[in-house]
């Protein structure tokens, strides 16, 4: 069985947020119940995955909002990982949030424990507040800021995950500084794609063109600082570039990079596929193992070559092998190229004689950071 790490959603979809381009926000399937992760059901996880045989075990706490279970179930959690890790375990734990709830005893519990907290931030507060509101309506901005400033001065390691929407697809110079002057030595992007019903993108989705431009926009500003500032994507070109793994499941071979466990132990091959029709099983009666080999699964996993005709000839294939399943669309029994093709395309075509050179001068020596995941 190939590594695989855990994405937990022991909140479900449940968040004190009402962020407009929540994919993940109301999950159908689980609307009428209690969306809190037992502790039976976090017991058997962790022991289940422990006994796996991993070169390290990595436990991504997402949401929704995680810091909604409370920090005692973090506690616990920790308790039980020193409970069934076998001598010399490597255990990492990564904590994506959007940091609103977050108080002094849960950033003394990320730093003697060294969690790697992921923080939701798109920009400063004029961005940042258009979209990532309460359900009063409120801007979630001011109380982001002070919870990272917070975990900056305990040494928490954190980094900053931004979504790319209409609101700041045009400034990547103006998030990119504000984030490194604020302290983010850390960043990852995420572009945002989400189609309605009928298959049209939604208002505040990007195209490809303008994904492209972005990054183009991104990687000028970010020539400058490259000794100081990490961003994932790029750290992940220059892998692939070194013939080694990217670390981020878009640019793989395959999708079966992690397992998603839901509040009740529902297995899914991915958070933007929990559906009933892609459930896999459940920790309680299904071994990792048994899971790992499910031809479902394997389908799955498999869905992330079954590309567009067109990649076959394209000179970028190595970097992206079709982009994310969730960015391509199935008309009429045939795949369509990602949503994004024409952005990377521009993009790749802009940057690769520049990381060539990057590669040359630094990176063949250098090891490189670790991230939370997942918008």
């Amino acid at each position: 069985m190939q590594p695989f790490s855990l994405l937990i959603k022991g909140a479900s979809s449940d968040c004190n947020l009402a962020c407009s381009y929540c994919f993940y926000r109301n999950l159908p399937i689980y609307r009428n119940s209690t969306r809190r992760m037992p502790e039976s059901t976090l017991e058997k996880m962790i022991e289940t995955y422990l006994a796996t045989d991993q070169p390290q075990y990595v436990f991504s706490w997402q949401g929704g909002e995680p810091s909604l279970l409370g920090l005692d179930f973090y506690k616990r959690a920790v308790f039980l990982q020193e409970k069934y890790a076998k001598p010399a375990t490597i255990i990492g734990n990564g904590f994506q949030t959007n940091a609103t709830c977050l108080n002094e005893p849960f950033a003394d519990f990320f730093a003697e424990y060294r969690f790697l907290v992921g923080i939701s931030i798109d920009g400063p507060a004029e961005i940042h507040d258009l979209y990532r509101r309460t359900p009063s309506g409120s801007g979630s901005f001011d109380s982001v800021m002070k919870a990272f400033n917070m975990l900056v001065r305990r040494g928490v390691a954190c980094n900053a995950l931004t979504l790319i929407t209409t609101a700041n697809v045009d400034k990547p110079g103006l998030v990119y500084h504000f984030l490194r002057d604020q302290g983010f030595t850390y960043q990852q992007y995420i572009p945002c794609v989400e189609f309605d019903r009928r298959g049209k993108t939604e208002p505040y989705a990007i195209n490809g063109l303008q994904w492209g431009r972005f990054l183009c926009g991104l990687f000028e500003a970010w020539l400058k600082d490259s000794d100081t500032v990490s961003v994932r994507l790029f750290d992940s070109i220059l892998l692939v570039m070194l013939g080694k793994n990217p670390g981020v499941c878009h640019m793989a071979k395959t999708c079966r990079q992690y397992l998603v466990v839901e509040h009740n132990g529902d297995i899914y091959p991915c958070d933007f596929f929990v559906k009933p029709e892609m459930l896999l099983g459940n920790v309680f009666t299904d071994s990792w193992e048994r899971i790992w080999d499910l031809p479902a699964y394997r389908k799955f996993g498999a869905r992330k070559t079954a590309w567009h005709d067109s990649c076959n000839h394209c000179e970028y294939l190595k970097f992206c092998y079709g982009d994310c399943p969730k960015h391509r669309l199935i008309l009429s029994n045939n795949i369509t190229k990602s949503h994004l093709c024409d952005g990377w395309r521009f993009f790749y075509s802009h940057s690769l004689p520049e990381f060539k050179r990057l590669k040359k001068r630094k990176f063949q020596s250098t090891s490189f950071p670790d991230y939370t995941d997942n918008p």
